[in-house]
């Protein structure tokens, strides 16, 4: 029992809680008399569990899967799923949908869970505040979370902050991001720029410019606080050319490398160069076997 009630305290205090409130119903498998038991673990097959439509995580990495998938093949499923029984021998997951997915690329036909009994209100919010809980989650993800727990729990703030154990100015930071461009909303999401990058760019001002910034964000790879400078020297009066101003174009020899390369490679070559001198040349791919056939073309 001491060990159990260890493994719940690492679950987080808003998770843990939501969990403690709610009805437990575990069959162990092959039971003859299918016993209930609080807290016990059951291995469910994987072709009777379904994906958590209340999940508010639709990004996996794919390298970061197949990592999972070999780590369950040579130590299996150290945190059981928790799923949702749904009647008649189905399950719907409530958290551990990277791990399902893992344990489906693994090859595997049974995985261990807790089954619990939950309502769809219920369902969301397990759901929500178990994957805001992750470490691996983006600043975007975690806002829309954040999110689908004011509008869709009618959670206040105040509420919120109580259940994830996270201060209320970090969430309303979170949510701050929600009001960005969708462009700069996805170089967040994909790791381009980061969440200190992001919250400067939501008080730089207006659209035209908060999009100019990012653009020389990503070209100049400037940290948050030059950003920052910038947006301070000239944020009582944004001026949505400031930026674009710094990039010079190309010349013709600049423009015909590109267009050699391009056609080359058959895909998009861009060089993009402010007047310090500094610049970027991009070769842009589509897959990891795009990649390969790019670097193997440019190496003949």
């Amino acid at each position: 029992m001491g060990a159990e009630q260890k493994k719940k305290g690492g679950l987080g205090r808003g998770l843990g809680a939501l969990l403690d409130n709610s009805s437990d119903l575990t069959p162990r498998k092959n039971s003859s008399d299918q016993t209930n038991s609080v807290g016990s673990v059951s291995l469910i097959s994987i072709s009777d569990i379904e994906a958590n439509p209340f999940n508010p995580r639709t990004h996996f990495e794919k390298e970061a899967l197949e990592e999972l998938s070999n780590s369950i093949k040579v130590h299996g499923i150290i945190q059981p799923l928790t799923l949702r029984n749904t009647g008649r021998g189905k399950y719907q997951l409530i958290s551990g949908e990277r791990r399902f997915r893992a344990s489906q690329l693994a090859g595997l036909k049974e995985v261990p869970a807790y089954i619990r009994v939950a309502n769809d209100q219920e369902m969301l919010e397990m759901a929500l505040v178990e994957n805001i809980q992750r470490e691996d989650l983006n600043a975007i993800e975690v806002a829309l979370s954040y999110q689908r727990l004011i509008e869709e729990c009618s959670l206040t703030q105040e509420q919120m902050s109580q259940k994830i154990a996270k201060s209320r100015s970090s969430i309303t930071n979170h949510l701050r991001l929600l009001k960005l461009p969708a462009e700069i909303q996805k170089s967040v999401r994909d790791g381009k720029i980061s969440m200190g990058h992001a919250r400067a760019l939501v008080s730089a001002g207006d659209e035209e410019f908060q999009l100019d910034l990012h653009e020389h964000v990503l070209l100049e790879e400037l940290s948050v606080r030059e950003l920052e400078l910038i947006i301070r020297d000239g944020n009582t009066k944004p001026k949505p050319t400031q930026v674009k101003q710094q990039l010079k174009p190309l010349n013709v020899l600049q423009t015909n490398f590109c267009n050699q390369i391009s056609d080359k490679t058959s895909t998009r070559v861009e060089i993009k160069k402010s007047n310090n001198g500094s610049g970027k040349i991009t070769i842009q791919f589509n897959s990891e076997v795009d990649l390969n056939r790019i670097i193997e073309i440019l190496n003949k």
